[in-house]
């Protein structure tokens, strides 16, 4: 039985994605759930967070939202049986690989997958829906009436969050990189109330939110990143379609919440009297939060996040959830797919269905 597994060269820049021959499971233990793999997403792994948490090995399991059917379970599971179908996500420090035909998970980290959801849909989505509900749920209290910008709507990520705030009531409006982005955008129903296409470089963005309010200002930013400096400064590699943190803070309302992906935000004095004059928070978006806790904490997060991934699971029974995702690949072209996600050269989801 193979599993997929990334190694890192000496300079810590380069991954070399390779499959390597498993042994026979070890034996299900009492609160393990044994599933047989249909189909396993393929997400970015972030190396610098692994490092940062000592949970850096030789080589790193690929692939961690799965969906499948149950095989066996240990003898104090009470949430599942055999022939049950599941979906879930490992957990960060998991050894096991998503990519194998068989895995041993914890029965927190599962739910049952509704029957009329396909494989590949649930896999799709149990990591964006994570991560939509920690950005709209617990970190800002998205409900009807207020403004959500949801800043490269069209990736996965983007697509899931602009569901779930519609869903909630919320008034959205998104960006868009290209022209296909805001075909897609434009074709989303519910639909947005407004799609900003910054690809030219000739939107203001900050204007836009501020003409779509009224003025007022947008009550939560789900930002994909953004320019920390000027643009002479700013380092070649970065987008530029990323606004400037300048112009979040210009387009929050009062009382507002910023939901950032940049892990190196840097707010200057005057950015934070901007803030204090608005009575407005920085909040920072990191989905891994459900793993990272201590242990009493983390119990109380587990039942958390089992609500979360049984009301994905709903919601895409429901049709209220749609994902963003590309034809399922097969296993043997697994590793050509990886290397291309851990280069953020997709735009769609990834997903190996076995």
């Amino acid at each position: 039985m193979k599993a997929l597994y990334c190694q890192q060269n000496s300079s810590g820049e380069e991954m070399t994605f390779i499959f390597q021959e498993r042994e026979n499971l070890p034996p299900t233990g009492d609160h393990d759930v044994k599933v047989q793999v249909r189909a396993c997403a393929l997400s970015w792994i972030d190396t610098k967070l692994l490092s940062e948490v000592k949970l850096e090995k030789e080589l790193l399991p690929v692939g961690r939202e799965i969906s499948g059917v149950v095989l066996e379970v240990g003898r104090k599971v009470s949430f599942f049986q055999p022939d049950d179908e599941v979906a879930g996500i490992l957990p960060l420090d998991s050894e096991e690989s998503g990519l194998c035909e068989v895995v041993l998970v914890h029965e927190h980290y599962l739910v049952h997958k509704p029957e009329k959801v396909c494989w590949v849909e649930a896999a799709a989505t149990v990591r964006d829906g994570v991560r939509a509900y920690t950005a709209l749920h617990y970190l800002s209290q998205v409900s009807p009436g207020k403004s959500v910008l949801v800043m490269d709507g069209a990736s996965p990520f983007g697509t899931i969050a602009i569901q779930l705030a519609q869903h909630r009531g919320a008034k959205v409006i998104s960006t868009a990189y290209s022209l296909e982005d805001k075909q897609y955008l434009e074709r989303l129903r519910p639909a947005v109330a407004r799609v900003i296409d910054v690809s030219n470089g000739k939107i203001d963005v900050a204007e836009s939110c501020l003409e779509e309010t009224g003025g007022l200002g947008v009550d939560i930013v789900v930002d994909a990143g953004v320019k920390l400096y000027s643009a002479e400064d700013e380092s070649a590699s970065k987008s530029q379609l990323l606004p400037h943190k300048h112009d979040i803070i210009t387009l929050l309302g009062v009382g507002g919440n910023w939901i950032t992906t940049e892990r190196n935000l840097q707010l200057d004095p005057p950015d934070s009297h901007s803030l204090f004059l608005k009575g407005a928070t920085v909040s920072f978006l990191n989905e891994e939060i459900w793993n990272l806790s201590n242990i009493e904490q983390g119990k109380y997060l587990y039942i958390l996040l089992m609500i979360v991934l049984k009301d994905i699971m709903e919601k895409l029974s429901s049709g209220i959830f749609r994902p963003q995702l590309d034809e399922p690949i097969p296993l043997y072209e697994a590793k050509v797919s990886m290397e291309i996600v851990q280069k953020n050269q997709t735009r769609k989801r990834q997903v190996i269905q076995f």
